[in-house]
């Protein structure tokens, strides 16, 4: 039985990226870890239980990539993660011609750097795969960080923001916007539990504006944007929005744009175009985004289907951290 799900069409691109590092197998790689006493696989599964085997073995390449370079920080291991994922992409495919196996592995690395101050999960209706990245971010980045990396939820409707906060243990923040002034006000703050997840502010928008204000009200410099419901109506407006906003002010802040292309919401007829076939959500991506990914924020078939792993990219943003924390501290402490 094959190692990974499209094991055919992917083994002898991952074989040439390994061999460049003497590596002479994908089950060498866990090895390598497990000498080092941690197990990436493991880790993945424990970010997102249901992404697909070939995620757990694209991290475990990665990490042992990682390794091999005797990287010296948890960004630098983010970054051969990232060599790792990019192995994974399937040849001719979206997730192959937008290197998005790297840009995973660069995003993390910023996270890991003290000149982020706070990563935005900018998500239609807080959805479960944005809590997974958040929960696997605010687990394990402050390890490798001298200052606490704040994380938070933005996504439409106060209702849901308050459940994900309470089934997650998140603090749920309950704003209002003053449409006459465009002042935001801090209405109520719930803590749904103590430790790490307390740390990660959840916020249910009513619309774009109050989005934007609290984008602003937390100074977000990083955000991904998930592509599920209303993508067309939050996400991409609040972080378009944003973006012009900050670039007017001078300041900095760097937009992910995740989901889109084919078999995505509101994708063209022509299916079989591939690469070339992407429908209004990915155009809006490409429109505010200074890294595009490829797929769903959380379904992992979708992720697959556009040639990458089979694990949502918000989760994805969780298990490059938490991977990247385990092989700094696996050479370096």
């Amino acid at each position: 039985m094959a190692l990974f799900e499209s094991y055919e069409r992917r083994i002898d691109k991952i074989n040439g990226v390994l061999a460049e590092y003497s590596i002479g197998s994908v089950e060498e790689c866990l090895d390598i870890c497990k000498q080092k006493g941690f197990n990436p696989y493991e880790i993945v599964k424990g970010v997102q239980p249901i992404c697909f085997e070939n995620a757990a073995w694209a991290y475990t390449v990665g990490a042992a990539i990682a390794i091999k370079k005797d990287v010296k920080t948890a960004s630098e291991a983010a970054e051969a993660i990232g060599i790792g994922l990019q192995a994974f992409c399937v040849p001719g495919s979206v997730a192959d011609s937008r290197k998005v196996g790297q840009g995973h592995g660069n995003l993390g690395a910023m996270l890991l750097r003290d000149e982020t101050k706070c990563f935005a999960f900018l998500a239609g209706h807080e959805s479960f795969a944005a809590a997974e990245g958040a929960i696997g971010i605010a687990n394990n980045a402050n390890k490798a960080r001298k200052e606490p990396l704040r994380v938070i939820l933005n996504g439409l409707g106060k209702d849901a923001a308050q459940i994900i906060s309470r089934i997650n243990g998140f603090t749920y923040v309950k704003t209002k916007y003053d449409y006459y002034t465009g002042e935001l006000t801090e209405v109520e703050r719930i803590p749904y539990s103590k430790g790490p997840r307390a740390k990660i502010n959840c916020y249910g928008a009513d619309d774009v504006r109050e989005g934007v204000a609290i984008m602003w009200h937390e100074n977000v410099d990083i955000s991904i944007t998930g592509n599920s419901t209303n993508p067309t109506r939050f996400q991409h407006p609040v972080a378009g929005t944003y973006k012009k906003e900050r670039l007017e002010a001078g300041k900095p802040y760097f937009s992910v744009a995740s989901g889109g292309g084919t078999g995505r919401t509101l994708h063209p007829d022509n299916m079989a175009a591939g690469p070339a076939s992407y429908g209004m959500t990915d155009t809006m991506g490409r429109m505010h985004s200074d890294a595009q990914f490829a797929g769903s924020s959380s379904v992992p078939a979708h992720v697959e289907m556009m040639g990458l792993i089979g694990m949502g990219n918000n989760p994805m943003v969780g298990a490059t951290v938490a991977v990247a924390v385990a092989v700094d501290e696996a050479l370096n402490h």
